[in-house]
């Protein structure tokens, strides 16, 4: 008897899981089926199981497929499984590809083409629904969001448009998920639209995809201009869409926590708030070789605006930006300073200049130094007039960070949230403003 083991979360049973476990069946005699616990799932970055164990396994068991289910409950079991159930094949997901071939010394590992469109007709039957979700683009940020969604419960990347169609069949099949050439027929078979193409492009495919219905997670900045920024959100509001802009930091664990500190009055009032972000490019990159939309600040301010506005507001009385810029008239070092009536702001960006990014938040009663990266806020520290006082913080950042706010947008489209304050409409409007006036300033 050929005995065959597979594992997995199996939240919000679908179609994809059905058919994994169909042929994972056709592999042998025998199919054991693990099912993952809550807290196994959280500890290797899954976030946002919705359907309690019970019901999950009660899922799987409908399918017929599965000949024993055993639970998962720790890093290091598939090992003690297969030697413990003498098990001839391990199986999953060809997402997974590689990452278990450490197994082949055990048994035979096999990785089962993954199901690439997931059907709206099954799920519509359940609580609560998988949201499909297309990519506009194909650049880095884009090939970091699909396993990042993987992450994240509720939501399954269904394909790929770009109208350069080499770029995207490339994707594509990279990710073994779909390619569309044709735009409508991408809005068609998906719920959300996350919109990773370049900065100038965002308005016309934000605008397109809500008029077409679609739920819209843009990368930052959402688009270059004030008004542009308005319509959009006003129309989405209008049409009971979701829109969100991609500012991960926004929605990260610490950088919540790191508010909360902030705005508690244990360093009293705000005063005065640092923040900067440098890295070195390639010359040769888009962002220092694109004369209109390139530079530090584009490419970095929404980040380091960020603790400026969630912290002093976004009603600032004056802004200044000063650059050094390269021959070609872009900014490789921008400083921007911004004046409240009782605080000041200062962030700093660079791609061709190196510094000491962290940001700095001065209060009345002490301050709060959060060392690079602290776009990622995984520890900082409160420190007061006794410089023997110091107060210590620490969170978990998971992966590229991007789950946080996929997980944040589903929970506003499942209306289990309804509250957008990580980062506000209002504040991305102030985004798209500065960058606005930056860019005139700036921009022959």
């Amino acid at each position: 008897m050929v005995k065959v083991i597979t594992y997995g979360t199996f939240d919000l049973f679908h179609e994809g899981h059905y058919r994994l476990l169909q042929r994972a069946k056709a592999l042998g005699d025998y199919l054991i089926v693990g099912v993952t616990t809550e807290n196994y799932d959280k500890s290797r970055g899954k976030i946002g199981i919705i359907d309690p164990i019970l019901t999950r396994i009660e899922n799987v068991k409908k399918t017929g497929f599965a000949d024993e289910i055993i639970i998962e409950e720790a890093s290091g079991q598939k090992f003690n499984d297969i030697q413990k159930y003498d098990i001839d094949i391990f199986t999953v997901g060809s997402d997974w590809t590689g990452t278990f071939d450490y197994l082949n010394d055990y048994c035979k590992v096999v990785y089962l083409e993954r199901t690439k469109n997931i059907s709206s007709t099954m799920l519509r039957a359940q609580r609560q629904r998988i949201q499909r979700v297309g990519i506009i683009g194909t650049g880095r940020i884009a090939n970091r969001f699909v396993p990042e969604a993987k992450l994240v419960s509720g939501i399954s990347t269904q394909g790929v448009y770009n109208p350069h169609i080499h770029s995207s069949r490339q994707f594509a099949e990279k990710w073994e998920i779909e390619v569309y050439e044709d735009i409508e027929q991408f809005f068609d078979a998906i719920d959300i639209v996350y919109v990773a193409s370049p900065h100038e492009t965002h308005y016309g495919y934000v605008k397109c995809a809500l008029q077409h219905g679609k739920h819209v997670l843009c990368e930052k900045p959402i688009v270059l201009e004030k008004k542009q920024a308005e319509e959009l959100f006003g129309y989405a509001k209008e049409q009971g869409l979701v829109l969100f802009e991609g500012i991960k930091t926004s929605y990260c664990p610490g950088f919540q926590k790191l508010l909360g500190i902030a705005c508690s009055g244990m360093i009293g009032s705000i005063r005065n708030v640092e923040a900067c972000f440098t890295k070195l490019e390639d010359l040769d990159s888009r962002e220092l070789t694109d004369t209109k939309y390139g530079g530090s600040f584009i490419e970095l301010g929404s980040y380091i605006m960020l603790p400026i506005l969630k912290l002093l507001g976004t009603n600032y009385e004056n802004i200044v930006f000063d650059s050094i810029k390269d021959e070609k008239g872009l900014d490789l070092f921008t400083r921007v300073t911004l004046r409240y009536k009782n605080g000041l702001g200062t962030a700093t960006c660079g791609l061709g200049v190196k510094s000491d990014g962290r940001l700095l938040i001065s209060g009345t009663k002490g301050y709060i130094v959060v060392n690079a990266p602290w776009w990622k806020t995984t520890y900082f520290e409160v420190h007061y007039e006794q410089v023997e006082k110091v107060d210590k913080y620490s969170e978990t950042f998971l992966g590229d960070g991007l789950r946080y706010e996929i997980s944040d947008l589903l929970a506003l489209i499942n209306q289990t949230e309804k509250n957008d304050f990580k980062l506000t409409r209002g504040e991305s409007v102030a985004l798209a403003g500065i960058m606005e006036q930056f860019i005139k300033e700036n921009r022959s």
